[in-house]
């Protein structure tokens, strides 16, 4: 199976599968001398980690990660750092019923037909587990990009929106309800509508919008490895997320150009952000901010008519531990390859400029 690493010069390389022993990766690149907070490592995998509210999958995993590489007495040596991540509360059984079916809109179908072969036990590496591992990574990344902030929170979930723009939010209130929404009443609302669609036996998708802060100017290389460009292939690599649009996206479309064009200050900043802080594919120090689609899980807990592995059509349910929304617990992994992406454009452009 290839296409398991991401980055150039800070590349991520990740192994292991849902219902496996561990899964794990390795950071190539990292620059020597960093001292680690190892602490906010592991707060950004409690982020991520199953069983954190009602909202989410009842699994329960620590997601405690162990390096087994590359530091020396709490420091980055700039060698490649190996990690693992043990998994602990398996229920290979709860996919028994899916041995010989696929599950509607899942990569059951594609990853048999490719690969003659599949591990159906909660997907095996199709997982959304497989992301503990980027979520590794993008807390080094963050501290190999200090001075730049990331700030990711959830923005819509079925047709209910935040309706105030990024800058009136304060992201330190996005970690104070279960949702990840920083906008309390909108948070309320969202949680109760997941909750109605889990007792509904149903899924509900939803967006994250990403807030990046203090990007220096002369991140990205035209032409075809443009900023933008790898923040969406980073974001679309992420399990269900099927839409990725920066600054005025898609509603850019609609407008006229004297509508659309962000004006000069004298001090080369622009009285508007509609370019989404990327120009010609290299930052221009103004905010990035993006926003990403996540699909409805598609293992839902009702009846559906599905294919089995003789061709015929059958009946099944889905049943086990499930996220009704995945969103609440994406939002450190958009932020975790955000972090990757700029980590990798900074050690670049660190190059160039020596």
């Amino acid at each position: 199976m290839a296409g398991n690493s991401y980055g150039n010069l800070f590349r991520i390389t990740t192994f292991g599968e849902s219902h496996g022993e561990a899964l794990g990766g390795v950071i190539d690149g990292c620059p020597p001398g960093i001292t680690l907070d190892f602490d906010a490592i592991q707060a950004e995998m409690r982020r991520r980690r199953p069983g954190q509210s009602a909202i989410v999958t009842q699994r329960k995993e620590d997601d405690e990660v162990e390096f087994l590489s590359g530091i020396f007495e709490g420091k980055t040596t700039g060698t490649p750092m190996g990690f693992i991540i043990r998994n602990n509360n398996q229920k290979s059984d709860d996919y028994s019923h899916i041995k010989s079916t696929y599950r509607p809109s899942h990569a059951d179908y594609v990853y048999e037909k490719k690969y003659g072969i599949r591990d159906y036990r909660g997907g095996g590496r199709s997982s959304a587990r497989e992301t503990v591992s980027r979520v590794v990574a993008g807390a080094v990344a963050k501290q190999v990009i200090s001075s730049i902030k990331i700030n990711a929170f959830v923005s819509s979930v079925g047709e209910i929106f935040i309706d105030k723009p990024y800058q009136e939010l304060d992201f330190s209130k996005t970690e104070s309800n279960p949702v990840r929404c920083p906008d309390a009443e909108t948070a309320a609302r969202m949680e109760a509508h997941i909750r109605d669609i889990r007792k509904a036996g149903d899924t509900i998708g939803g967006t994250i919008t990403c807030v990046i802060k203090n990007v220096p100017i002369g991140l990205g290389e035209p032409v075809f490895d443009k900023l933008h460009a790898e923040l969406g292939k980073a974001m679309l690599s992420i399990n269900a997320v099927h839409g990725f649009e920066y600054g005025s996206g898609f509603c850019g479309a609609r407008m006229k150009g004297s509508e659309h064009n962000d004006r000069y200050n004298a001090d080369g900043t622009t009285k508007t952000n509609l370019s989404g802080g990327i120009q010609g594919g290299i930052s221009n120090g103004m905010d990035i901010y993006f926003r990403v689609a996540f699909k409805p899980v598609a293992t839902i807990m009702q009846p559906q008519e599905t294919l089995d592995d003789q061709g015929n059509l059958v009946e099944m349910q889905g049943k086990g531990r499930h996220d009704p929304c995945v969103v609440p617990r994406a939002v450190p992994i958009v932020e975790a390859m955000a972090a990757v992406v700029l980590a990798d454009f900074y050690l670049i452009n660190k190059i160039y400029n020596n």
